[in-house]
């Protein structure tokens, strides 16, 4: 047996597609979706990521800024920063790369984006949103995920959804998301004993430690959705996911590759989440709020 692939570059292209026509829509209206994005520092990989974002919103039609500081940026000019954008008309969507350098607050930093310009869906008011079934952005790799899972027929109504790593960005909301769709969801985290009887069980397996390998062919139910959100360089410099590739996908029934599958929707995602704030804030959505 061989897991198919789930092809994320594929249905981030179809999802990236259907947002250019609808920013194309929202122009003729008079609104040009915005993205800025606040980079801190030099970090090479958030260097790249901020790349890609900013080209993916150009190709989009979107409006896209990049606002470059030093490493030594302090907490109070960094919040002046965000605070300027926040009531910048052009912008619909912030985004502060992380990680921040060590001396930055990323809590403080994360909330001081207005909740209505919070594309990444970090903040406590849309985190909350979010657990009360009512969100108003989902954070955009989980998001990414549902979508993965729609798009492959994966229906969790009832499902056994095991996920493994608990982090704000990824695990926590990726459970609220699964809860709301109607499946049991166990959230695994360092502390979990026996992970392998946890994993075992799942229909859905959601992978997203940051650490390679972490979950092996073993570990994985017969005929189970495999997505592995990692990202990581192993020894050759080569990139892997959390899961041991090979010997998960004689197991699985579906399974996503590293890279080309999670990593692209978390853009198109991104890019679903801008458009949706600019509808919002635009002055044609207002009125038509208004009527």
């Amino acid at each position: 047996m061989s897991a198919r692939l789930i092809d994320g570059k594929a249905l981030a292209a179809q999802v990236r597609a259907q947002v250019a026509q609808d920013v194309a829509t929202l122009k003729a209206a008079g609104t040009t979706p915005g993205l800025a994005v606040v980079l801190v520092g030099g970090d090479p990989a958030s260097q790249v990521y901020v790349r890609n974002k900013a080209a993916a919103c150009e190709k989009a039609g979107m409006h896209s800024q990049v606002i470059r500081l030093a490493e030594t940026t302090t907490q109070s000019e960094l919040l002046d920063v965000i605070n300027t954008l926040n009531h910048d008309a052009t912008v619909h969507g912030i985004l502060v790369q992380l990680p921040l350098p060590g001396h930055l607050d990323s809590a403080l930093v994360i909330e001081a984006i207005s909740p209505n310009k919070d594309v990444d869906g970090f903040h406590a008011i849309n985190a909350g949103l979010l657990m009360t079934g009512a969100p108003r952005f989902r954070p955009c790799t989980p998001y990414g995920i549902m979508k993965m899972l729609e798009s492959e027929g994966v229906s969790l109504w009832g499902a056994n959804v095991v996920i493994v790593g608990a982090s704000n960005i990824v695990g926590k909301p990726m459970a609220m998301l699964a809860l709301a769709a109607g499946a049991t969801v166990t959230l695994c985290n360092s502390k979990t004993r026996d992970l392998a009887s946890h994993t075992q069980r799942a229909d859905v397996l959601v992978v997203a430690t940051g650490r390679p390998g972490i979950v092996t062919g073993d570990m994985v139910k017969p005929g189970a959705t495999v997505i592995d959100v990692g990202i990581n360089r192993n020894a050759d410099g080569k990139l892997v996911g959390d899961v041991d590739f090979e010997s998960a996908r004689q197991v699985a029934g579906a399974i996503t590759p590293v890279p080309g599958g999670v990593g692209p929707m978390t853009i198109a995602m991104l890019l679903m989440n801008t458009l949706q704030a600019a509808q919002r804030l635009s002055p044609t959505a207002a009125a038509q709020t208004e009527q």
